[in-house]
């Protein structure tokens, strides 16, 4: 049995155990699965006990670069976002961006030739305008840290640089600041004069279910997805990794489903 966990500064409500549990079983393996929120004054003894003593684990909010400084190396998306939500053997591995481009695909979200305004520049900010950048969408930026935005600009060309948000239309709005859950449950990061001119809202909170943002966009008769089928084929395909095996998009979309039936969401 593979022994496997995940650290953040608060994991308490994360459905991360049960995703990978369930996600592990049905690709023909077994796991024990921790959830460990850490302090950032604890960080260090735990990532160090993390890499003594587990087979790999997962690493989220607000620790994703923070780990790479304890790792061999990093490989494929992880060295492009510089951020790591994967560690195996030492290696760090980012599964943040196809888990995203895989949510959207299968909501049926059209990437190429859409404007995306995306909130929040940290870890994950950087998977998902790097993988929207790809997918041939029009990306504007925004971020209270004003200089987290402009690196991510300066380091994806391509990306837009917004010093305010403004009531613009946009296919989508991506929520990735973390704003509406923990101690911000029921704020949002933009108000209805902003989602009134987009045609989707996308959070990448999952907990809750539905945040004020999703909330907001659905009173105005908005597209609202929230962030559980990333976080579920982020999952899968952090487990591809520990299990040393090829991923496959329908796979993970069929397991999904079978999540979803299990646990009744």
């Amino acid at each position: 049995m593979l022994k496997l966990a995940v650290i953040g500064k608060d994991v308490s409500k994360s459905d991360s155990a049960k995703m990978h549990t369930f996600d592990m079983r049905g690709l023909g393996s077994d796991c024990s699965y921790e959830l460990i929120s850490c302090p950032a004054e604890n960080f260090d003894a735990q990532a160090k006990k993390l890499l003594a003593e587990y087979d790999a684990f997962n690493v989220t909010i607000p620790y994703k670069l923070d780990i790479i400084p304890y790792l061999k190396g990093i490989e494929g998306d992880a060295a492009v976002f510089c951020a790591v939500n994967t560690v195996k053997d030492g290696i760090g591995y980012n599964t943040d961006g196809v888990g995203f481009a895989l949510m959207l695909e299968n909501s049926g979200i059209e990437i190429s030739g859409k404007r995306f305004l995306v909130l929040g520049a940290g870890g994950a900010g950087r998977s998902v305008v790097k993988k929207l950048l790809d997918g041939g969408a029009e990306v504007f930026l925004y971020d209270l840290k004003r200089e987290s935005a402009a690196a991510v600009c300066k380091e994806f060309a391509g990306a837009r640089l917004l010093e305010e948000v403004a009531p613009e239309p946009y296919d989508v709005i991506v929520n990735v600041t973390g704003v509406g859950m923990h101690k911000t449950e029921g704020i949002s990061p933009v108000g209805e004069e902003i989602l009134k001119n987009c045609d989707t809202a996308v959070d990448l909170i999952y907990y809750p279910r539905k945040s004020e943002f999703l909330r907001i966009a659905e009173s105005l008769g908005k597209k609202i997805v929230n962030g559980e089928g990333m976080l579920y084929y982020q999952a899968y395909y952090a487990d591809c990794i520990i299990l040393g095996r090829a991923p496959s998009a329908a796979e993970a979309k069929e397991l999904f489903e079978k999540y979803k039936e299990a646990f009744g969401q």
